[in-house]
């Protein structure tokens, strides 16, 4: 089979006429075009007053890049773009961080702040993380999400306790499921837990920006979105589709896990998304019986990569069977032993995420073209 390339994909795009005139490639309208093992994904930006009107030229363009040679499957969606009005750039600096500069469109209406908990490999303890620290938010008055944005291995129904189909009150917008005080959205409530998600690069995409706009969140503090690990597909989308305030990077302390967090933190300073600090997850053992401390995986080498990245080291989580045991029964240590020690430390984590976050001027949706 022929292998398409974007020089093809966009030569033929540019026989779409533009209703303003011209075609959508020299117009600028095509935006994060995405090309994988034949698989094509693409925006398409336009005046949102125009959307529905503009829909003959979406379904055009998806139709041209699919009669090309090569090409197995095509997403193409619309986006706003900033019209006529748009605000000068001093403005957009002060756009909330739900809301895409000049769009005039809240992406994800309500919520203050969106921070994605990411780790470079699987393995290190990252959902787990996300969950209790987003519980640890909720103790500091905090109105919280949580948000499962990990399609091929969603962790969430099981950490937090939960199962079954959302419901949706309009037929168009679900509604989260709630735990401990927390909203959940998880493509984990949509399937059966042992389905595979056997899904091409742009189903993820897709399906990532419909759990972040499609669900009825309501006013929210803070948004946790536990990714998936590495730096694909779900990590570029969330830079691309929202203003995230900043991410953190989990990681155990040895050398091997290690060189994949600094992976993932050099992704996100690429994509203009702040890089909030660096966790220590199993960075201990204390034997329950005689209190004997062992570094299993290894100890502080987190600590050390962030102070040579420039980035805060916020705290270290031991390797504990309550943990573990906690987490398997949903109902997370943070909820259920809140005095405990390791709940102290999710705790004290979630103060200096928040505190930063507090003191940070809201951000406005970064731009990103994929090449």
């Amino acid at each position: 089979m022929a292998k398409i390339t974007e020089a093809e994909i966009r030569s033929v795009l540019s026989t779409i006429t533009s209703p303003e005139g011209g075609n959508i490639i020299e117009r600028g309208m095509v935006q994060g075009l995405v090309v994988r093992d034949g698989h094509v994904g693409f925006s398409i930006e336009v005046d949102p007053a125009q959307g529905e009107k503009l829909e003959p030229m979406r379904k055009a363009a998806e139709s041209a890049v699919t009669n090309l040679p090569g090409v197995l499957s095509v997403t193409a969606v619309l986006t706003a773009h900033k019209g006529p009005g748009a605000t000068a750039p001093a403005q957009r600096a002060a756009a909330t961080p739900t809301q895409r500069p000049g769009s005039g469109k809240a992406l994800v209406p309500g919520v203050k702040h969106i921070v994605a908990i990411a780790s470079g490999k699987g393995g290190v303890g990252k959902s787990t993380t996300a969950t209790n620290l987003a519980l640890a938010f909720t103790t500091l008055g905090l109105k919280v999400g949580l948000l499962d944005a990990d399609i091929y291995g969603p962790s969430q129904p099981r950490l937090m306790g939960l199962s079954g189909r959302p419901e949706s009150r309009d037929g168009k917008t679900l509604e989260p499921k709630q735990s401990f005080g927390v909203k959940v959205m998880s493509m984990g409530f949509l399937i059966e837990e042992d389905t595979p998600m056997i899904w091409r690069g742009p189903m993820v995409m897709s399906a990532i920006t419909q759990l972040l706009r499609e669900v009825n969140w309501g006013e929210l503090d803070i948004l946790v979105c536990d990714l998936p690990p590495g730096t694909g597909d779900a990590q570029l989308t969330m830079a691309q589709s929202v203003p995230l305030s900043g991410a953190v990077i989990v990681s155990t302390p040895q050398d091997i896990a290690l060189l994949d967090a600094k992976k993932g933190l050099n992704m996100f300073r690429k994509v203009d998304v702040p890089v909030l600090g660096l966790i220590e997850n199993m960075s201990y053992f204390s034997c329950p019986n005689c209190g004997h401390r062992t570094d299993i995986f290894a100890h502080g080498g987190a600590q050390r990569e962030a102070a040579r990245f420039g980035v805060d080291f916020l705290g270290e989580i031991p390797l504990d069977i309550k943990i573990r045991e906690t987490s398997d029964d949903g109902r997370p240590i943070v909820a259920s032993e809140p005095t405990s020690p390791h709940s102290l430390a999710y705790g004290e984590i979630a103060r200096k995420i928040w505190a930063k976050l507090d003191a940070t001027p809201q951000r406005a949706a970064p731009r990103i073209v994929l090449q």
